[in-house]
Formats: structure tokens, C-alpha cells, sequence
């Protein structure tokens, strides 16, 4: 068996720096929880969603962040930070090892157009590996409800999928209910860490590779230590869900060809839906009866 402890952090964030919060949270979890080897934050912990506090790659943020991973000896999952590069905004998340190094960078795929303006979606996807632990994949929150990219990390061997979060909206069920799907459907952990205040409405959720619920958070500041079991999720992905599907091996031998993606495709039905932009309040007409 492999086991490997993760812990996600739920905590208030603000519309400033809030780096030394971050600091704060990090130290209290560590002490308390010594046994946690990855650490994962929410989306834009670090400054709220605030395109003001971009930076370049490299930049005090980050510098931050790296001071942190190597002074616990972790890896550090910062959740992400705005991130300035070529004129452009990209919503970024950096994955830094026990030394302290940056191993490599997400930028989020798919921005929550039209609330999320400003923000460029970035174009690669992000799988690295812990050593002699197991393949890790990072999405960033709205990410997470297109499973083209879970699957495609899957494809490349993630095992589990770190999804810093930042969701306060009306929509906030549907988050979770994808959440827990995507853990079944990809036979895999999710960690979908949400903040409070600018930072979220919390409940943040740990899903196992069964889709059952490991945690499921409330709406104040919580630490969240869980240890994965590696070895019982490459165990279901041979046998099967609970000894039950198998739905990695069988989308692996389908011969069917999803036309939807090719270039080809007859996108009429989907272009007939009209721009993305925010829905508008109703233009209503008064009726007025005079006697």
C-alpha cells in the first residue's frame, strides 16, 4: 500500500496580501498535523480575485510560497495567483517541491467567462509526479466541470486531482455534485479546496476513488489532513469501482469516434445559443389601463 497525506486549508481571504495568513495557517497545520506531506490552499489565496496583484513568474508571491514548502519540508499547492506575463493574465498555479523548488506552473484552462473578465485561459495540461508516491494532477476550480480535462490527466496517470477553488455563487451545489463525479467517474481523489470570504462560501470536499465523500467542509476556517491510499486506488482502477465498473479500461477499448471534437463537427446547434456574456434582467412592457 502507498499512503500519502495531503491536507487542504480553508481559510478567510481578503481582498489584500494575504500572505502572511497563509504563513500563519500553514504553521498551525504543521504543527498539529507534523505527519502532512502536500499542502493545498485555495484558488487565489493569496490576494482574492484581484487582477491588481499580478506578478511575474518568479515574483514575491512566489518567493513566498517557496520559503514555506522548504521551511516544512513539503509540497506546497499555494492555490493560485494572478500571474503577469507577455501583457496578458493568467490565473496560475505553481506546484513547489520540499526544497523549495518550482516544479512546474498550471495556468487555468477555463476561466469563468464572463464573471471571470481579464483572465487569458492557458492551454497545457499539468501532471507531475511525488516520488516514489504517485502522478498528480492540478486543475483550477471551474476547470473542474469540463471532464475532458480530468480525463485527459487521467489518461496521462493522475491519480489525484488537486482543484484549488474560489466559488461563493448560487451554482455552489452543482460544484460539489461534480466534484463527487468526477472521483467516480475517473476512479480518483479529488481535493477541491474552496476559501471563505472574497476567498468562497466554503464546504470545501475530499472525494475518494469511489465517489464517496472523505470530507465535506462548512462555511468557517478548517484544516483538512487526509491520508490517501494509493495502492486501494490502483486496486479499484484494475478490479473496479468497489470490485464494480471499470470505466477507465472501458473508455480505453471503445471503438467509438466522438465526432464532437473533430474540426469538422456541425457546431450549428451550439452557435444558435448565442454570445457568453451575462445574463441581463427581462425588458418588461407596462400595461397601463385607463378607465
Amino acid at each position: 500500500m502507498t499512503h500519502f497525506a495531503i491536507a487542504g486549508i480553508q481559510m478567510s481571504v481578503g481582498m489584500q496580501n494575504n500572505i502572511q495568513a497563509m504563513r500563519s495557517r500553514l504553521d498551525v497545520l504543521m504543527h498539529v498535523y507534523p505527519w502532512v506531506e502536500m499542502v493545498l490552499f485555495s484558488e487565489l489565496a493569496a490576494s482574492g480575485p484581484n487582477h491588481a496583484s499580478a506578478q511575474p513568474m518568479g515574483g514575491e508571491f512566489e518567493t513566498e510560497f517557496q520559503d514555506m514548502a522548504r521551511k516544512h519540508g513539503i509540497w506546497l499547492i499555494p492555490g493560485s495567483i494572478f500571474e503577469e506575463r507577455d501583457g496578458l493574465i493568467y490565473n496560475t498555479t505553481p506546484v513547489i517541491n520540499p526544497n523549495g523548488e518550482i516544479v512546474t506552473r498550471y495556468r487555468k484552462m477555463f476561466p469563468f467567462t464572463p464573471y471571470e473578465q481579464g483572465t487569458t485561459p492557458g492551454a497545457e495540461f499539468c501532471v507531475f509526479d511525488v516520488p516514489e508516491v504517485g502522478r498528480f494532477g492540478v486543475s483550477i476550480c471551474y476547470d473542474l466541470w469540463f471532464p475532458e480535462v480530468s480525463r485527459t490527466m487521467v489518461a496521462m496517470g493522475a491519480e489525484v486531482i488537486l482543484n484549488p477553488v474560489l466559488a461563493s455563487f448560487v451554482d455552489r451545489p452543482a460544484d460539489l455534485a461534480i466534484a463527487q463525479a468526477t472521483g467516480a467517474m475517473f476512479q480518483c481523489y479529488v481535493f477541491h479546496i474552496n476559501g471563505i470570504h472574497a476567498g468562497g462560501n466554503g464546504y470545501s470536499t475530499v472525494v475518494d476513488p469511489a465517489g464517496r465523500i472523505i470530507h465535506r467542509g462548512s462555511v468557517g476556517e478548517e484544516l483538512i489532513p487526509i491520508d490517501v491510499d494509493l495502492g486501494e486506488l490502483r486496486r479499484q482502477r484494475q478490479q473496479g469501482l468497489l470490485n464494480m465498473g471499470q470505466p477507465l479500461k472501458s473508455f480505453r477499448d471503445s471503438s467509438v469516434e466522438f465526432r464532437v471534437y473533430k474540426p469538422d463537427f456541425d457546431r450549428s446547434y451550439l452557435n444558435s445559443l448565442g454570445p457568453l456574456e451575462k445574463p441581463d434582467r427581462a425588458v418588461r412592457t407596462a400595461q397601463v389601463t385607463c378607465q
